[in-house]
């Protein structure tokens, strides 16, 4: 009887483990964010940014293909603006202070919903430190 309860509890953690980690790959798909091996700094799916306005959306925007890029912008005037205006399409990273081309930044949510674009990684984790 003892073995059977044994096996019965690994059973259950184990399913528990599954269910937890679907629970979270789902949370984070459908949030549109992808978690960056532990740490607190989310990077947003392009194609939920319009890169025009600097805004993190809630849906898929119109994606622009642009010299072998693809860019996104919520409306048509974004649209145009992002075929016409070459400063559109760039920012600047805040943490090396280099430009950065938005098809090809790592996007993160700023706490009032705008994009901010970094050149890696790297410097979106270094911008989420405290004291920063």
């Amino acid at each position: 009887m003892k073995g059977f309860e044994k096996k019965g509890f690994k059973k259950i953690f184990i399913l528990a483990g599954f269910l937890l980690v679907s629970v979270f790959v789902a949370a984070t798909y459908l949030s549109g964010k992808a978690p960056l091996d532990g740490e607190a700094v989310a990077s947003v799916r392009a194609e939920l940014v319009c890169m025009v306005n600097d805004t993190v959306m809630d849906k898929p925007q119109i994606p622009v293909a642009f010299e072998g890029k693809t860019y996104y912008g919520c409306c048509e005037a974004c649209v145009e603006a992002i075929k016409t205006d070459p400063a559109v399409r760039s920012s600047v990273d805040p943490v090396s202070g280099r430009a950065v081309d938005k098809a090809a930044s790592f996007i993160i949510e700023g706490p009032a919903g705008e994009a901010l674009y970094f050149e890696s990684r790297e410097t979106a984790i270094r911008y989420m430190e405290p004291g920063a």
